[in-house]
């Protein structure tokens, strides 16, 4: 295929245009003769590939208080004692104990009118992670699956999705399989446990092979299947115990200043790890805070916990934009609900979807902005109303994936990454 006609290829973030697919092919038949819809497929993919995109989820694992972090509603009875503090932004107002994140709100978009409907923590949990509330019938893709199936390169030698920390209920591959499984990273900053060869690398080569051949013969005796799937995951396991990668795990090259910089808490240095591992190639991580549902004590457990989250997210983004990485990584802060406006007897907050926060940055993100709001005693969204479809719409509008895109389920059903949402109006620059 000539270097002309890979030129003429459009992308936009559905697919192809008519016009650029009518074109492609006037070019095609002129240069060879001949090119097939599926050609123009393979194409977009490889230059999806190509730009290196990457998203690094901030995930606040049992629903952070809006109102204790980007809602705060100061002076009023469901406010409470949180107070607002200005961000670098004139007219932006965040809570207090998010002094870091406020010096960097020019790269920030507030999303302050997030809705749902699920107030389960596991639904809601597995519902932000795949787009689709549970089913007993399909074990759904999650959005990091589906992500890494259109935007990793194949010939890459670490995993494409991981989570720092215990994944969360959706954040499987579902019937994607063991090639976009989440690695999973207990320490950030130490190399995974057992990923160093004790011999020589030709001697390892050859214990593989023995392996294989034991295994082919176990797959003749009637475990193909088994066979397949264990080849592939110590395959892969192979290949990164033999990267020159396996370096981004670990923070010994790192300067004291950086270092100190995303804090010394484990969620600091889960954003310092996803850095490292976007900057190598990594697709999708994720950095999990936990401890969000606060049912009692809500003012002081918020506080600790923003402490811990704020200087990392902060530095995060600062280290993105500082390497020329923000561009094409898509950074994202949120949880799987809300908490209530209400305060209840043991100045707590309890499950709260109707009206909640989400904050995104970089990827073409318009930053310095908030989208949404909510009412007065924070009850309610009042303008613009974002659902789960939507922003999920708009996280594929960011990395250049088609939302519409589909995969097909273990009984036969196509399904798409987002089956219903449409980009949030005004979030991108």
């Amino acid at each position: 295929m000539s270097t002309s006609l890979h030129q003429n290829v459009t992308l936009t973030p559905r697919g192809f245009t008519r016009r650029s697919f009518l074109h492609t092919v006037s070019a095609g038949a002129a240069a060879a003769g001949m090119l097939t819809f599926r050609d123009l497929m393979s194409l977009q993919a490889d230059e999806l590939r190509r730009q290196g995109r990457a998203i690094i989820l901030l995930w606040m694992n049992g629903g952070p208080s809006q109102l204790e972090t980007f809602d705060p509603k100061p002076g009023t009875d469901n406010g409470g004692p949180t107070q607002a503090i200005e961000t670098n932004v004139p007219g932006i107002h965040i809570a207090e104990h998010w002094e870091k994140t406020a010096r960097i709100a020019n790269e920030l978009t507030f999303i302050r009118s997030m809705t749902n409907k699920e107030g389960n923590h596991q639904r809601a949990t597995y519902q932000l992670h795949t787009g689709y509330v549970p089913s007993g019938s399909v074990k759904h893709p999650s959005l990091a699956a589906n992500l890494a199936r259109q935007l990793e390169d194949a010939e890459f030698d670490l995993p494409s999705v991981v989570s720092v920390g215990r994944p969360m209920p959706g954040a499987s591959a579902g019937y994607l399989g063991l090639d976009y499984e989440p690695f999973v990273v207990d320490r950030a900053g130490q190399l995974p446990q057992d990923v160093a060869v004790r011999v020589n690398e030709d001697r390892y080569a050859r214990r593989l092979k023995l392996l294989g051949r034991v295994e082919d013969g176990f797959a003749r005796e009637g475990a193909a299947a088994v066979v397949e799937s264990h080849q592939k995951l110590y395959g892969k396991a192979a290949r990164m115990v033999l990267s020159s990668n396996i370096g981004a795990f670990q923070f010994d090259n790192e300067p004291a200043d950086v270092r100190a910089a995303y804090g010394e808490s484990e969620f600091g240095r889960g954003c310092l790890l996803a850095r490292r591992l976007v900057e190598t190639g990594v697709t999708f991580v994720e950095v999990i805070s936990r401890n969000w549902d606060t049912h009692d004590d809500n003012f002081n457990r918020s506080a600790q916990l923003s402490r811990g989250v704020d200087p990392g997210m902060a530095a995060l983004i600062s280290d993105l934009r500082q390497r020329g990485l923000l561009d094409k990584t898509l950074v994202v802060w949120m949880g799987e609900f809300g908490r209530t406006p209400r305060i209840n007897p043991r100045t707590g907050r309890d499950h709260f979807p109707r009206a909640f926060s989400a904050v995104m940055a970089g990827a073409g993100v318009k930053g310095g902005q908030v989208i949404g709001k909510t009412s007065a005693d924070g009850n309610a969204v009042v303008d613009q109303p974002v659902n789960v479809g939507d922003l999920f719409a708009s996280i594929c509008h960011a990395l250049r994936v088609d939302p519409a895109s589909e995969t097909i389920s273990p009984l036969g059903r196509p399904m798409k990454i987002v089956e219903e949402g449409t980009i949030v109006p005004g979030l991108f620059a």
